[in-house]
């Protein structure tokens, strides 16, 4: 098991801080985002989440570009984007990459986890997710396609925060 919570993160606006500050004791939805993507609607069900466990989970984007150029957009317009089309008011990281040579270290770290079919290994496309205990663990990992409000991500939070 590795502890994500020391790990350095850099956030849209430009201030650093660790994984563990931007959790704040709690559990954490990490989930690779986009702009200009066909499940860059599941950005309204994330804040949904966001709001519903406020206080109890955290919700964290990390923007890539990575997957046919979906997210070009510089950090100043991916958080405008964000903010004036989904209300987005979970923190995000810097636009980063996920997987290759320049794969962030936090990816190195969810990338080892395997989601209910089997797949672990490099991110597969945009919105994918990965559940963070409290503790710094990875307890879940969730295809792009499934929907942040799905019953099977929600029953894992459930029992993350307890």
């Amino acid at each position: 098991m590795t502890d994500l919570r020391p790990l350095p993160l850099t956030l849209l606006d430009g201030s650093t801080t660790t994984f563990g500050d931007v959790a704040d004791g709690h559990p954490v939805l990490v989930v690779n985002v986009a702009s200009r993507c066909g499940l860059t609607p599941q950005y309204a069900g994330l804040e949904k989440l966001a709001e519903d466990y406020a206080g109890r989970l955290t919700v964290l984007g990390a923007p890539c570009n990575q997957f046919a150029g979906q997210e070009p957009g510089t950090n100043e317009e991916i958080a405008a984007f964000c903010s004036a089309t989904y209300g987005v008011t979970f923190p995000m990281t810097d636009k980063l990459d996920v997987n290759g040579e320049g794969r962030h270290p936090l990816f190195d770290v969810l990338t080892e986890t395997a989601d209910p079919e089997g797949h672990s290994g490099d991110v597969r496309w945009n919105f994918e997710k990965w559940l963070v205990g409290a503790d710094g663990s990875v307890v879940a990992r969730f295809a792009p396609t499934t929907e942040p409000l799905d019953a099977s991500v929600v029953a894992a939070i459930d029992a993350a925060v307890g």
